[in-house]
């Protein structure tokens, strides 16, 4: 469980690194922020549409007495437009990046569409990330190329992933989906599942980048809180005493940032804490060619914007 791992002195010294956290103004992201920006990395962008929020990260960051600055982007993921404009203010300002968290996501909302017109927890927890990828691997590649650089990228997933059974309906991505017994469960699984095999070609396209996925637990933050009161129940239910706190499903995401590199398996998914799933051991979900599949639609999608 996630109690095993100590963030105080299991995550090694960042002297250097520059992270960027999506999501990172409330929730997991939040909690990693915290966690990393102790161990002296150079600077950390935490990302939103909440500028009030990241203030409130920013003041705690500094209460706990790190050197390391934070700065806030502005960014709605579910709009590939300010997903980029937010990269572009990113790439003026920095001229490395060594770790990117793809953390910032909804789960179980209602149907309904992002900005973009895609299934809104696809457009906003696939798509999002999919464009902030694209835009900053330029500099995630030029960042790996120097001397002694260990460049990783760490999407945050979900167990959430099973409910997709039937893979990723690309029909109707462009519907809200809004027809199937539990679909609101299917619809974020589907998402999800388009992280994990979104990380296992980056790790095949781009080898000198570690890509990995990791679940952070089942953890008590917003996402669960703002469900229905039925969902929540659902969630409570099935996961009885697995549960955990903020700060400790942020350790997940804080383990694959710190962790050996010799230890990792680029393309892998990862349980709390750094244990190598065998989730994905069997079909749909174990399927290369349905992962090249999400790759070369999702680069048609995104075209050349």
């Amino acid at each position: 469980m996630a109690t095993a791992f100590n963030p105080k002195t299991d995550i090694p010294d960042l002297t250097g690194k520059v992270i960027f956290i999506t999501g990172g103004t409330a929730g997991l992201g939040a909690e990693a922020t915290y966690q990393l920006a102790v161990h002296n990395p150079a600077r950390i962008y935490i990302s939103g549409r909440n500028a009030k929020r990241a203030a409130v990260v920013i003041k705690k960051v500094e209460e706990l007495g790190s050197k390391s600055t934070v700065h806030f982007i502005e960014l709605d993921q579910g709009k590939v437009s300010s997903v980029k404009a937010a990269t572009e203010r990113f790439v003026a300002q920095e001229s490395q990046l060594d770790i990117l968290i793809a953390n910032g996501g909804i789960m179980a909302v209602p149907a309904g569409l992002s900005s973009d017109g895609y299934e809104v927890q696809f457009g906003v927890n696939h798509m999002g990330h999919a464009m902030l990828v694209k835009h900053l691997l330029p500099l995630l590649q030029r960042t790996a190329e120097k001397p002694g650089s260990d460049v990783r990228i760490i999407f945050l997933t979900s167990l959430g992933f099973q409910f997709a059974r039937k893979g990723i309906a690309y029909d109707t991505l462009k519907t809200t989906q809004d027809a199937a017994v539990l679909g609101l469960w299917i619809r974020y699984g589907q998402s999800k599942l388009a992280n994990i095999w979104y990380a296992r070609e980056l790790a095949k396209r781009y080898p000198s980048i570690t890509s990995i996925s990791v679940h952070p637990g089942v953890t008590k933050t917003d996402l669960v809180g703002q469900l229905s009161l039925a969902n929540r129940l659902f969630v409570y239910a099935t996961n009885i005493g697995s549960m955990v706190e903020p700060h400790e499903g942020a350790y997940n995401m804080c383990w694959a940032v710190g962790v050996d590199k010799a230890k990792l398996q680029n393309g892998h998914m990862y349980e709390p804490v750094g244990k190598a799933t065998k989730r994905l051991d069997a079909k749909p979900f174990n399927d290369d060619e349905a992962a090249e599949k999400l790759w070369t639609w999702t680069e048609r999608e995104l075209g050349a914007s």
